[in-house]
C-alpha cells in the first residue's frame, strides 16, 4: 500500500476507511509513531468507522480497553507504553486477545515486539516538518 499523507485531522476519516477496506478480514493492527503522532486519534476514528458504541480513550494505565460495536463485535485497544517487562503482557493474557476473536488495535507494539503475530498490519505514523502526517503500512 502506498503511504497516505494528510494535511488536516479532517482527513482522518478517509485514512480510517482506507485501512478498514484495504485490510478487511485482518484482526491485528499495530500503530507506531512518536508520542503525539496521532496513534490514539487514528484509533478513535477507526473505532468510529467500526461503529463502536463505547467511549474510546487511551488505555495507558489499563493496558487494554474493550469496546463493543453496534453488531456486538469486540474491539480491543492496547497501549503498551508503560509495560516494563514482557512478563506483564503474559500476566494479563495477551494471547486470548491476539489469538481470539475481535479486532486488536495496538499502540506501542515495539515494546512487546517479540509477541506481535506475523499477520499484524503495521501502521507507522510520522509527523512531517510541514505539520502533515504520513501513514505507512506494512503487512507480513
Amino acid at each position: 500500500m502506498e503511504p497516505i499523507v494528510i494535511d488536516s485531522i479532517n482527513e482522518l476519516p478517509m485514512v480510517a476507511k482506507t485501512l478498514i477496506s484495504s485490510f478487511k478480514g485482518k484482526r491485528l493492527f499495530a500503530f507506531q509513531g512518536a508520542m503525539g503522532a496521532g496513534k490514539t486519534t487514528l484509533i478513535k476514528e477507526i473505532c468510529k468507522q467500526l461503529h463502536v458504541i463505547d467511549v474510546v480513550s487511551s488505555p495507558t494505565f489499563a493496558i487494554v480497553n474493550e469496546y463493543t460495536t453496534t453488531t456486538g463485535d469486540f474491539v480491543y485497544h492496547f497501549d503498551f507504553y508503560r509495560i516494563k517487562t514482557i512478563e506483564e503482557a503474559y500476566d494479563f493474557g495477551y494471547e486470548e486477545y491476539f489469538f481470539g476473536k475481535g479486532i486488536c488495535l495496538i499502540e506501542w507494539p515495539e515494546v512487546i515486539e517479540e509477541l506481535i503475530p506475523e499477520d499484524t498490519v503495521m501502521i507507522k505514523i510520522e509527523l512531517l516538518s510541514s505539520g502533515s502526517r504520513k501513514f505507512s503500512v506494512e503487512t507480513f
